[in-house]
């Protein structure tokens, strides 16, 4: 039986579907956020206007939690392909995914500071 390592799909073809997934959910963001940015003359007051509303918050924390699920999977398959040494795959995974898990917190934190 195969053992799947990156431990968050279970199969390739899952781990493919979420990476394109995440990858629609981000770039939609990217294009949101844009939008404003691009149609609406930027003070302090109208961009805390606009993150304190329900839509761009639920949308933010759906785009930090496509983050964390796009960053995990990339680094397990990059770090599978290019570094040969376990213990050094290993511990790199460990730091770069703890590190999205602390920007998604970080950023649930900040947004819900708003």
């Amino acid at each position: 039986m195969v053992k799947i390592a990156s431990g968050l799909g279970r199969s390739g073809v899952h781990d493919f579907v979420l990476i394109r997934a995440s990858a629609i959910i981000l770039t939609l963001y990217t294009l949101y956020l844009v939008g404003f940015i691009a149609t609406t003359d930027i003070t302090y007051e109208t961009w805390q206007a606009f993150f304190s509303g329900t839509f761009t918050k639920a949308f933010t924390m759906l785009a930090l939690v496509a983050m964390l699920i796009h960053a995990w999977i990339g680094t397990w398959q990059v770090l599978t392909d290019y570094i040969k040494c376990a213990l050094l795959r290993g511990s790199l995974q460990f730091v770069l995914t703890s590190i999205a898990f602390i920007y998604m917190f970080v950023g649930f934190s900040v947004l819900w500071g708003v």
